[in-house]
């Protein structure tokens, strides 16, 4: 795919250069990111800026570039993936790699996740060159591949073997955060910190095998099956997680009663789960912040329908809170459990939990720049991104890509869903968020 660049040193708009990004199918499975990559590339060579594209495979591959600065502060890592996940079988309006501009909103796969970030990112970094900043230390753009598959060909092959390249970095700025969501009346802009833990669990369940012409009771099956629907009605135990503490204390502290009192009541772990589901809609996008998840998602048994498998197996997509390990979880399962299921961690990486908000302050304070009214507050991620990678070479990810959104513009259920968008003034705002960031980040 050829698309036209602009001329030398001129700055694309931030929504243009989406609706170019969104047209590159970077659909993961199979990714094939190269062409975009190799776009990215062109257009910072357009405005004077160097960048180097590596991989270990030449159709996946990631871009890699630094602006210079005077060395006051360690260098800024500014990372984002264009990957984008599948769209088969999804209701949309419009060609979801068209990049249509309707009704001051670019439509397409990735507005959300992630190349309008990554086109917030281009944005600020081009600007910081082109007017001549003076960095308060390097700015490292790195936009890779297959975050949406694990980062095997993209953020853990960058880290791990090509470390050197972020050499000094303490603090970078990814996805997934920085957009508005209203509470009660109040803006707020939730910055991630931190993120959760990935753990697949296998289930397993064993009993007499035999004709399917027979009586049969308290089979594998039926075990496995009341396992099941135990786990889908009993909640694991809550937790206060620091980071989710934080996040409440934040956004309470904001708020006037009852509200600021009703919210505190979260913190209390005999009252968390019936605070929750008070909340309705609110509670339960809040609930995975409080506690283990454990989602059955692959189910095997059985050979031939007229035989009583001896075994089935069920697999769980678990997502622990930072800061434990397998057999906490694997704790809490086998009381939900009992002794007919054995269970087993069998892909679990433990991840290290850095935590430092010595750039919260800076965030925070650049979006009340802009959104004077808004509160930020730091937030745990529900689910797993690059940052985990990154986090090896203890670089604290910040997920802040900032937009702010109409109050009726659903986030979540917007983002991996037909349909996904992003409002041209979302893209504006975070491009000249990040760009203050640019201008005085520092120790």
């Amino acid at each position: 795919m050829t698309i036209p660049l602009p001329k030398a040193s001129e700055r694309i708009h931030v929504a243009e250069l989406l609706q170019e990004l969104i047209r590159f199918d970077t659909t993961n499975p199979p990714g094939n990111e190269r062409e975009c990559a190799v776009h990215c590339q062109e257009a910072l060579s357009r405005a004077g800026i160097s960048s180097n594209l590596i991989g270990d495979d030449p159709n996946r591959v990631n871009l890699i570039s630094r602006l210079r600065g005077d060395g006051k502060a360690p260098p800024l890592l500014l990372y984002g993936h264009i990957d984008v996940v599948p769209t088969a079988a999804q209701p949309w309006d419009v060609p979801p790699f068209e990049g249509r501009l309707l009704d001051g909103y670019v439509w397409g796969r990735g507005a959300l996740d992630m190349k309008g970030g990554v086109a917030m990112m281009m944005d600020a970094f081009v600007r910081a060159h082109l007017e001549g900043v003076n960095l308060p230390g390097d700015v490292i753009l790195a936009l890779v591949s297959d975050e949406e598959a694990g980062g095997h060909t993209g953020a853990a092959w960058l880290t791990d073997a090509h470390p050197e390249l972020f050499e000094g970095a303490r603090y970078a700025v990814g996805e997934f955060g920085g957009f508005s969501k209203s509470y009660r009346g109040r803006k707020f802009y939730m910055v991630q910190v931190a993120e959760k833990q990935g753990c697949r669990v296998e289930a397993i369940a064993r009993g007499p095998g035999g004709h399917g012409s027979l009586v049969h009771h308290d089979t594998a099956p039926t075990r496995m099956a009341e396992f099941l629907v135990k786990l889908d009605r009993t909640a694991l135990p809550f937790h206060i997680h620091p980071v989710t503490r934080m996040m409440v204390e934040a956004m309470s502290n904001t708020l006037p009663l009852p509200d600021s009192a009703f919210l505190k009541l979260l913190l209390n772990p005999a009252l968390t789960g019936s605070m929750l589901r008070r909340m309705g809609p609110v509670g339960k996008e809040m609930e995975p912040l409080f506690r283990h998840t454990a989602n059955a998602t692959i189910i095997n048994g059985g050979e031939k329908a007229n035989v009583i498998p001896s075994e089935v197996t069920v697999n769980l997509d678990c997502r622990m809170l930072p800061g434990y390990d397998a057999e906490d979880l694997l704790g809490e399962l086998q009381a939900i459990a009992g002794p007919a299921i054995e269970l087993r961690a069998v892909n679990f990486q433990p991840k290290p939990w850095i935590f430092n908000m010595g750039m919260f302050d800076t965030l925070a304070g650049i979006i009340s720049e802009q959104d004077p009214d808004a509160v930020s507050a730091p937030m745990l991620m529900p689910a797993g991104t690059d940052g985990r990678h990154f986090a090896q070479l203890g670089i604290q990810t910040y997920g802040w890509m900032p937009m702010n959104l109409p109050a009726e513009f659903d986030f979540l259920k917007t983002i991996h869903a037909a349909n996904e968008r992003v409002p041209v003034s979302a893209l504006e705002f975070g491009a000249e968020a990040l760009y203050r960031l640019l201008q005085r980040f520092h120790e």
